[in-house]
């Protein structure tokens, strides 16, 4: 892999995303994740009223507006100047009670009491710094409080686009680790082992591995070439594990 810093990625997605994108995608995040990935969040998550909840990079906030209008309390934290101005922002505009902090996850800052449950969704393969960032992700729970992360799928990376190209999906490497060329920023591929064995060094219990597939009608009713791939291949990866407790 090329010699990437938490900081660099952090300056590029913070260029890729426009005020216009963000508000799109304001309500409950992009198509993969209204149908895909917070079905899942939410179901793992269960009954989170009065729960106190980190979402660790939270983004342009949506998750956490989602997560507050279920009764939770929440504390958000994100890098990028762009989506922090624009979840910040947002809660100014509708005063949900979620408290939003300019930070990066391998380096966070106090934050007051523990937390019942830490949610950090498609962030991890996205930053070079992944290791210290679930650390810190774990270290911000209470004794027995759930951690949840999502990342794109290790072995159906670029379904998509392989799918479309080739009316199946292709990979050449799984075992080694390196950069995913992205339009706006890279993303770093590692085995799905890397992933659950640092939740094991962690100390961490596994409650739930999730690799969902889209709906045949949702499917069928985009029109999207291609988006079939998704139907029968898991393109995200979303993990449960609980702290010792």
């Amino acid at each position: 892999m090329t010699e990437w810093t938490n900081e660099a990625a952090i300056r590029r997605w913070d260029s890729a995303n426009t005020r216009r994108y963000m508000a799109a995608t304001a309500e409950d995040g992009d198509f993969a994740k209204r149908h895909l990935v917070n079905p899942v969040l939410l179901r793992l998550l269960g009954d989170v009223s009065g729960s106190r909840i980190l979402d660790a990079g939270c983004g342009n906030g949506y998750f956490s507006r989602m997560l507050a209008d279920r009764g939770a309390q929440v504390v958000g934290i994100e890098p990028a100047d762009s989506l922090f101005a624009f979840a910040r922002d947002t809660e100014t505009e509708r005063g949900q009670g979620i408290e939003y902090v300019r930070a990066e996850l391998a380096r966070l800052p106090e934050l007051g009491a523990p937390f019942d449950a830490v949610v950090c969704s498609m962030v991890l393969m996205a930053i070079p710094e992944w290791r210290p960032a679930m650390r810190a992700c774990v270290a911000a729970l209470r004794p027995g409080g759930q951690f949840v992360f999502a990342i794109v799928h290790p072995a159906f990376e670029g379904l998509w686009g392989s799918w479309r190209e080739h009316g199946e999906y292709r990979m050449r490497r799984y075992l080694a680790e390196y950069e995913i060329t992205g339009q706006h920023a890279p993303d770093f591929h590692r085995p799905v082992s890397a992933y659950l064995n640092e939740l094991a060094a962690l100390g961490c219990r596994l409650h739930e591995v999730a690799e969902p597939g889209l709906d045949p009608a949702v499917a069928a009713e985009s029109g999207v070439p291609g988006i079939e791939s998704y139907v029968h291949l898991p393109n995200f990866l979303l993990v449960s594990a609980y702290a010792n407790g």
